[in-house]
């Protein structure tokens, strides 16, 4: 085999050579790059292929250098110099190893963008994998272009201050706060901004699938006439520590039967139980055994020490009711299945709930699912 591909290599750059016009100088160049990637070098054999690859890198046909580089732009074949020495070429050569070559160092990526070329800068911000470094680097001097595909970048490690950087200096970009809003993870620093500056659609996301404070959520609930209707029902479900959820909304007094009743009738009850908990002055563990354990009347009990309207109560009782016999069937109380299947056995019960809840939860029940993550990007150069 190693026979074999010794004279594989010879008569590639004997083609190489001898070819007569560009384009025959280009497939053999191609031809070669690609046979040396594949093939199981030795130490020595890679050290030959390495020369090889420098002599290619300075051959004046750009055609030839274009070959090597898309042939081997994600190769770990290509040396650092010669990596670098394709990057300050034309375009054409340069994007494709910007844009994967592991041979580049952050340092080296870092000086690609300070260079301030912005096709060179939007190379790097979408690269398989983005550094902590290199992506303050984006955000603090990359142009719009580039911030806007490192935020749709989910596989670059971008630092919380380098995120509210961006917001900084695109926040009124709707294509680079959109980005931003469908990262798979959002400091609360960060989602906090982006719902003053985001479309309905966008902060409908932000509040629905990241942290936000609930006085955020609250603030925002005040002008949800005019904007969009922010929910704290999905938002406790985002929160770690509900004691802490529901301690904020009672201290602004958002903690009221309706939105329990709500959280409930959609298979919040995590939210339910910490909520009676907080406005009984019951610790959770207490207030859990008194709505699943204590029999027909420890509900009641810690209802009513609640301070919850006596009129709702049949709703909520089949509401927990309702829950019970979904649990005991074996559902998934966790999943978004389970809300859904939980909202429409609770309505069919025709709850004695007020129009307003009924209204909402009927809403609820038909809103479509929360859409995937826009594409938000650039085609490669």
């Amino acid at each position: 085999m190693t026979a074999y591909r010794a004279r594989l290599t010879e008569t590639d750059i004997h083609r190489l050579i001898k070819a007569s016009d560009d384009d025959e100088r280009a497939a053999a160049a191609h031809k070669l790059c690609r046979s040396m990637d594949k093939a199981e070098l030795t130490e020595e054999e890679r050290e030959a292929a390495q020369k090889i690859l420098r002599m290619l890198a300075h051959d004046a046909v750009e055609l030839v250098r274009r070959a090597m580089a898309v042939t081997l732009k994600s190769s770990d074949l290509i040396p650092r110099d010669v990596a670098r020495a394709l990057a300050a070429d034309v375009d054409s050569v340069a994007l494709p190893l910007i844009n994967f070559s592991p041979a580049f160092t952050d340092e080296d990526l870092i000086e690609i963008v300070q260079a301030g070329s912005a096709l060179r800068q939007v190379a790097v911000a979408g690269r398989p994998a983005v550094g902590r470094d290199v992506a303050t680097a984006v955000a603090e001097l990359g142009c719009e272009q580039a911030v806007r595909t490192l935020a749709a970048n989910d596989n670059a490690d971008i630092a919380e201050a380098a995120l509210g950087r961006c917001v900084d200096r695109f926040g009124t970009s709707p294509e680079i706060v959109a980005a931003i809003a469908y990262r798979q993870v959002l400091p609360l620093s960060v989602t906090e901004r982006l719902v003053e500056l985001a479309s309905d659609a966008v902060r409908e996301h932000l509040v629905t699938r990241h942290a936000v404070a609930p006085e955020t959520a609250i603030r925002l609930a005040a002008f949800a006439r005019e904007r969009a209707t922010v929910d704290l029902v999905d938002q406790a479900s985002n929160h770690a520590d509900l004691a802490a959820f529901t301690a904020g909304l009672n201290a602004r007094k958002a903690l009221t039967g309706s939105l329990l009743l709500r959280a409930l009738a959609r298979g919040q009850m995590a939210l339910f139980e910490y909520g009676l908990a907080e406005l009984a002055g019951t610790p959770h563990p207490r207030a859990w055994l008194m709505i699943h354990d204590a029999g027909p009347l420890g509900l009641k009990a810690i209802y009513d020490r609640a301070g919850l309207p006596p009129r709702l109560f049949q709703a909520f009782r089949a509401g927990v009711d309702t829950w019970r016999a979904l649990q005991a069937e074996g559902a998934d109380t966790a999943g978004d299945d389970f809300r859904q299947q939980m909202l429409q056995r609770f309505l069919t019960q025709r709850p004695n709930a007020p129009r307003e809840d009924l209204a909402y939860l009927m809403e609820r029940l038909d809103q479509d699912p929360m859409p995937a993550r826009p594409a938000i990007g650039v085609a490669a150069a």
